[in-house]
């Protein structure tokens, strides 16, 4: 049976899987050093993210041997570079980073409506295209040999000499022109991009090219951004379906078919993967900035000691008496999409305990998931019936509840722990051996757990539109 070695690049860590049809073999994950935060800027060392993708898919190897390399990025992490050498001309911008938002505001209402309409982005500091005009105005460009692209660009240069990016990762950046998966010529100009080179654009599951990095020589086949790549790991391939992958962020992501189309709920959509033989789909998604993120901050503030505390804390009472958690804490994305906005907790009272500031917390990430739910219910024209969720915090039973309780739907929960590798062991799979050789491995899984909900539904209604309500007033 075909092994492959599929990296899955993150903000925090990289995971490397060996894997086949049946499933994950080995993985490994190494810790990502050298982010710092300061504000808005948060920056990310590109060296050390390089690192970690070499040190865990060598540690993942072993003595194993596979028959290509898979790779999945963070999306919308941008870097400048020398495209003669590599060489990194400063940090990364994280996809976290804020800075651009000065980019934004420049552009007038009728650019901002092309482009939603264009690519079906809101024009907002976290997609990669507003960055990359802040890093311009930063960076000497006038040599020609300077490049701006997303971090997956640079990776590919680095570990095979290829100047290439997926097709899924270039409609993040706002730059796409996804009916034709060409870079539009009118965006790259909306954002003063002229000049700079451009990566060539290259299906999901196509090859790049070789790399020695993991010892022996070996065919990198298949990239794409990370959450599609949990998309397509847990077989959320017929429009309707949907996934939530809780880590640094909270992400839903919703199939919606082959149509590129502009979200009517306000979020984003993108490409979910474009294939070698012209099948394609998009979907929408919205996004929880600080989730795995916020968690570290209830660390770093002493709330709680470490994450099994949303569950001692937040689980040792029954409710948060009136307290409501905002965890805008970088900003809100979809729907309203401010990056000024901040998070907060509300209703406090003498009532107020640890404990229910930590279930407040708990019931507060749900419920803006349960908000934006509601806008993919527009976008895909029917409620949702379940939902699909993966990541760290799925191990929170108090988390996984609430979000049932406030979706009224079940939750089932993923059974590995490292579905965007999967999502991209399974394009390696598909560019090796042709479509449908990832079908066994994405299809067919069964939940580790399924949380049903036990809230009246009038009263779970109530509350996601006392969240909502809270989100539009922050």
């Amino acid at each position: 049976m075909t092994r492959v070695l599929a990296i899955d690049q993150g903000t925090s860590a990289t995971k490397a899987v060996v894997a086949d049809a049946s499933g994950p073999l080995v993985d490994v994950d190494v810790a990502v050093g050298g982010t710092t935060y300061d504000g808005d800027a948060i920056e990310q060392d590109p060296e050390a993210l390089l690192a970690s993708i070499v040190a865990a898919g060598t540690a993942a190897l072993g003595h194993d041997r596979v028959a290509a390399v898979g790779l999945g990025n963070q999306g919308e992490t941008v870097l400048a570079w020398d495209v003669r050498t590599g060489d990194p001309l400063g940090p990364a911008l994280s996809w976290q980073d804020r800075r651009s938002a000065t980019c934004v505001d420049a552009l007038g209402p009728q650019t901002r409506a092309f482009l939603l309409e264009l690519t079906g982005l809101p024009a907002d500091p976290y997609f990669a295209a507003p960055k990359m005009t802040w890093l311009r105005s930063q960076v000497d460009t006038s040599s020609g040999h300077v490049a701006i692209t997303t971090i997956d660009a640079w990776t590919n240069f680095r570990l095979t000499g290829e100047f290439v990016t997926d097709a899924a990762t270039a409609s993040r950046t706002m730059l796409l022109d996804p009916r034709t998966l060409e870079w539009s010529p009118d965006a790259i100009t909306c954002f003063g991009l002229e000049g700079l080179p451009q990566p060539r654009i290259v299906a999901c599951d196509s090859p790049i090219g070789t790399t020695d990095a993991f010892g022996p020589a070996l065919p990198v086949v298949g990239a794409i951004v990370d959450q599609q790549a949990a998309l397509l790991a847990q077989d959320c391939r017929q429009p309707g379906t949907a996934k939530c992958t809780y880590g640094t962020g909270a992400f839903l992501l919703a199939n919606i078919g082959r149509e590129h189309r502009p979200s009517a709920g306000g979020l984003a959509t993108s490409l979910a993967w474009a294939f070698a033989d012209g099948s394609r789909a998009s979907c929408v998604d919205g996004q929880v900035y600080t989730v795995g993120a916020g968690v570290s901050w209830l660390e770093r503030i002493g709330l709680i000691d470490s994450p099994a505390d949303l569950d001692l804390l937040g689980g040792a009472v029954s409710d948060s008496a009136g307290a409501v958690f905002l965890p805008s804490l970088a900003g809100i994305g979809a729907p309203l999409w401010r990056p000024d906005a901040r998070g907060a907790w509300r209703g406090l009272s003498l009532a107020t305990t640890r404990e229910r500031l930590v279930r407040a917390f708990c019931e507060g990430i749900a419920g803006q998931v349960a908000v934006l739910a509601d806008s993919v219910s527009r976008d895909i024209g029917t409620p949702l019936t379940s939902l699909q969720v993966d990541g760290g915090l799925t191990r929170s039973r108090v988390t996984m509840q609430a979000q049932a309780d406030l979706l009224g739907v079940p939750v089932h929960v993923y059974p590995h722990a490292c579905a965007t590798a999967l999502g991209i062991a399974a394009l390696a799979l598909r560019g090796l051996e042709g479509p449908g050789a990832e079908d066994p491995l994405v299809g067919g899984w069964t939940p580790s757990a399924t949380y049903l909900p036990d809230m009246d539904p009038s009263a779970a209604r109530a509350r996601v539109a006392e969240f909502a309500a809270a989100l539009e007033g922050s």
